[in-house]
């Protein structure tokens, strides 16, 4: 009963999202390389998840929109990074905190920029791309297949 093996557990979506896993299945890698910060191959994606075989661009052009994404994550990191220095260091009208938190902005949000294209990428992915209970017994369907397919289901 409570040992059968056979149904697998939902992976968490929010863990399977920062690990840049395959929206359908939550387990396949959607890049190449685990190193986001090999710069030359960091956004190198295959053809197919591993696991399930959801295409990962699933039209041309599909990542275009991903810089909607990117900014929004961008100006969440900019927030919180002015909320952390002024509860920590804060600010005044006397000196130039300010401008030491525009440089200290600025170079956190240079370095983390191939994680946050990274997350772009898995995060549009997620918005049209659903997690699939079954994909083990259904074959991978995309675009406008998808649509008509949960409509007969």
């Amino acid at each position: 009963m409570c040992a059968d093996k056979s149904h697998d557990k939902k992976p968490n979506f929010i863990l399977s999202l920062l690990g840049n896993k395959c929206a359908r299945c939550r387990r396949g890698s959607i890049y190449s390389s685990t190193n986001p910060y090999d710069l030359k191959h960091c956004m190198d994606m295959p053809e197919e998840c591993p696991v399930c075989g959801q295409k990962v661009e699933v039209e041309v052009g599909f990542y275009y929109g991903t810089g909607y994404v990117s900014y929004a994550l961008s100006i969440a990191i900019c927030v919180a990074s002015l909320i952390a220095w002024w509860l920590f260091i804060g600010f005044s009208i006397y000196d130039n905190r300010i401008f030491w938190w525009l440089g200290f902005n600025g170079l956190l949000l240079l370095i983390l920029q191939p994680l946050i294209m990274r997350l772009s990428r898995t995060v549009w992915m997620a918005f049209f791309v659903y997690y699939d209970e079954n994909w083990r017994q259904r074959p991978q369907v995309t675009g406008r297949e998808h649509s008509s397919h949960l409509k007969n289901a």
